[in-house]
């Protein structure tokens, strides 16, 4: 068994993100623009942009935005001046944080990052100190009611890397971030479409918090995701419902 509190933590950042769905509409617009501006506007040719069109059309954005930005990236230079960049360092109870960023002004990044930090208990890190903690992998979440001997046969026929059950009842799919959408989409084409799924840098172990402990580390992490350079935000942190309640 893995995992103690996967679905919970699932439901809370469902919720968080349609709290601030216009903010997470222009880092989509952003992340589009720049993954066709690298790779081009066709979502068959181009995997960095087939997720980044996954990933805002889970957060229900139009889809002619989607088809805008896709377009905008591949035929102007406007995407050019974004630099990515990952910051890493640890949160209140020695938690490992990463965040992957896309901004246009690197030293005003990294001095809104730090103050974060520093304002909510936790500190910038040096590149590498918690990356290794991590892996990209491509990540499916079925939620508790699921028939875990149907979702096994199917997951493993379509050629996912394991299939994991949590504590909580939920069930985790596991691919390597190549075979993530050939695998999704033959789960889908069988009746099983997952409640959350990405290619995400998942932490290979994970400590729990709970209470104001907790509750302090979910301040650091929404802070940091509602910076407008940053993109995404990594933890291996696992939150109990009580770090919930302390926020």
């Amino acid at each position: 068994m893995a995992g103690h509190s996967k679905w919970a933590n699932i439901q809370h950042r469902k919720k968080a993100q349609d709290a601030k769905r216009g903010k997470i509409f222009t880092k989509m617009i952003r992340e589009i623009t720049v993954a066709a501006r690298q790779g081009g506007d066709d979502p068959d040719t181009n995997p960095r942009l087939r997720l980044a069109i996954d990933r805002a059309l889970a957060v229900n954005m139009p889809k002619d935005k989607v088809e805008k930005a896709a377009a905008r990236g591949a035929g102007t230079d406007e995407a050019a001046a974004y630099e990515e960049a990952r910051f890493e360092g640890y949160g209140p109870g020695g938690i490992a944080i990463m965040a992957d960023c896309m901004t246009d002004n690197r030293n005003r990044t990294v001095s809104e990052i730090r103050h974060a930090f520093n304002k909510h208990g936790g500190n910038l890190g040096t590149d590498g100190c918690v990356a290794f903690m991590f892996q990209q992998r491509g990540v499916m979440i079925f939620p508790p009611d699921t028939e875990e001997d149907r979702l096994m046969e199917a997951a493993l026929e379509a050629g996912a890397e394991d299939v994991l059950a949590n504590s909580d009842g939920s069930f985790e799919v596991l691919t390597a971030p190549e075979e993530f959408t050939a695998v999704r989409d033959q789960l889908v084409a069988g009746g099983l479409e997952a409640a959350d799924s990405e290619v995400t840098m998942r932490p290979e172990t994970t400590s729990e918090l709970d209470g104001e402990e907790g509750a302090k580390a979910l301040r650091l992490i929404e802070r940091l995701e509602d910076l407008d350079d940053v993109q995404h935000v990594y933890t291996n942190a696992e939150f109990q419902e009580s770090a919930y309640e302390a926020v």
